[in-house]
């Protein structure tokens, strides 16, 4: 579980650190792979074309 502490009544401040605990945890990203079911092959073909986006995506950054 994640936890932040209010350090002088700071609730900004400590919502904010909360947020960033709980980006970096992953929890955002497996409640969105959670949210409905995917086949194995269509999973499969997604994370194929998501890797030659990010392949573009780096060339381009390199030129």
């Amino acid at each position: 579980m994640t936890s932040v502490e209010v350090k002088n009544g700071n609730i900004d401040g400590a919502l904010k650190r909360f947020k960033v605990k709980v980006a970096r945890s992953g929890i955002p990203s497996e409640v969105k792979k959670r949210k409905h079911y995917e086949k194995p092959g269509v999973k499969k073909r997604n994370e194929k074309k998501e890797q030659i986006k990010n392949a573009r995506k780096k060339n381009r950054d390199r030129d």
